[in-house]
């Protein structure tokens, strides 16, 4: 059976998604290990001169590396107040007003990363202590937000379905709570 188009392009956000969350979760990880092992070392009496470094890049990077799949469940801020309130085309609206100011958001947002990648592309700029490249870590913005900005597009015009409340499930569910 052919897959249509619109299915695969969902499959493959969905994926890439994934990944980087993925991704992002094993930037935390290292982040615990990183941590972990300096204050070890500090009661060795050796410390790790570079973890403030490393953990704020790999910080940054997985926060950025959790967009994608945040968006692609709809997991993000919102006003509660006025989305509670608004129902059946009020509701559409709101939703559809919402992926159009994140698409110009976002895309404001490339508008202003390009040049900043190529700045620190062209000087190789590096970090104060440990000389780590900084455009490698650079380099995960706008991919991410080119990921983003392909989940609220496929969203709105239809390719991915939006993700229903009851269908999600989290750590407060009413059924488990109420025994």
């Amino acid at each position: 059976m052919a897959r249509s188009f619109g299915f695969l392009v969902a499959q493959v956000l969905r994926g890439l998604a994934f990944a980087c969350a993925i991704a992002g979760s094993l930037g935390i990880a290292a982040i615990v290990c990183i941590i972990s092992t300096s204050v070890v070392m500090r009661k060795l009496g050796t410390p790790l001169h570079v973890t403030e470094e490393v953990v704020g890049l790999l910080l940054s990077v997985s926060l950025l590396l959790a967009l994608p799949m945040i968006t692609l469940r709809a997991q993000h801020v919102r006003v509660a107040l006025l989305v509670n309130a608004a129902g059946g085309v009020w509701l559409r609206a709101l939703t559809v007003l919402g992926m159009l100011l994140s698409l110009i958001f976002f895309g404001w947002l490339m508008l202003e990363i390009i040049p900043w990648f190529e700045f620190a592309y062209d000087r190789n700029l590096k970090t104060q202590t440990s000389r780590l490249l900084l455009y490698p870590w650079m380099a995960v913005m706008p991919v991410t937000i080119v990921l983003t900005m392909a989940i609220l597009l496929a969203r709105l015009v239809g390719i991915l379905p939006e993700e229903k409340e009851d269908a999600r499930p989290g750590f407060t569910d009413q059924s488990e709570t109420m025994t």
